[in-house]
Order: structure tokens, then C-alpha cells, then sequence
């Protein structure tokens, strides 16, 4: 299985600390954030990219999927601070070569008083680790 979640989550949290040094950030989901403002980047699909494989049905490459969720509770302006957050995390992304497939504010039904981005971001990645825009 070709894995870059662990390249990725580095790469990016080392962009978004250099300007919010004390956000929280996660490689997993969270429900209800311990601290604000608050990401989670996780790689939600990983599947092996059909058009590459060879006649030994080795992988050569793997369509992936991340979703970031950002999270503020300010008490005003903390959809001008998620907006910030994922502006600097989709510029991230798409350095590294992602297309955001989505970005959209969420219900954040654990507590309404917090405000919530969501971005899909899909690449293709070969066995060697580089990354193609799909």
C-alpha cells in the first residue's frame, strides 16, 4: 500500500504552526476539540489506481483523499479565523500537488457556538511517493 498520510500531516502542520503556534492539530477526527482553533487532517481514502496496475496486479499508484476540518470558537470572528486557517492549508495542499474537490462551512453539531470549515483534497501518488494532480 503506497502511505503518505504521515509526509503530508508533517508538511502541513509545520506551515499552519508557523502562524498559529498554539493551534491543535490532529491526524484524526475529532468530535469535540480539546482546544481552539483546532485541525484535523485526515487521509480519508486510499485506493489503488486502476489504470496503473500492472499485468502482476502490483499498485503503482494509489488515488488518495484528505479532508481537513477547521474549527474556531471566537467569540467574533471565527469564520474569518477558519477561513485564514484553510486558506493556508489549501495553499499547502496545493503546493504539494492536491485539487480541492470541496470546501464548505458545517453544522458543527456538538456545539454550536463553534464554527467549522470542511476541504476534500484528492491526488494521485505513485509507489515512489510522487504526488500528480488528478
Amino acid at each position: 500500500m503506497i502511505d503518505i498520510e504521515t509526509e503530508v500531516f508533517s508538511i502541513v502542520s509545520a506551515e499552519v504552526r508557523k502562524k498559529y503556534p498554539k493551534i491543535y492539530m490532529t491526524g484524526e477526527y475529532v468530535k469535540s476539540p480539546p482546544s481552539f482553533p483546532c485541525v484535523s487532517l485526515i487521509e480519508t481514502d486510499n485506493q489503488v489506481y486502476r489504470n496503473t496496475r500492472d499485468s502482476g496486479c502490483i499498485e503503482n499508484h494509489a488515488q488518495v483523499l484528505y479532508e481537513v476540518n477547521v474549527y474556531s470558537n471566537k467569540t467574533s470572528g471565527k469564520k474569518t479565523e477558519c477561513k485564514a486557517i484553510i486558506a493556508l492549508i489549501d495553499s499547502k495542499m496545493e503546493a504539494l500537488g492536491f485539487t480541492r474537490t470541496l470546501m464548505n462551512p458545517v453544522p458543527n453539531e456538538e456545539d454550536a457556538t463553534v464554527y467549522r470549515m470542511v476541504a476534500r483534497y484528492r491526488a494521485i501518488v505513485s509507489k515512489n511517493k510522487t504526488i500528480y494532480r488528478r
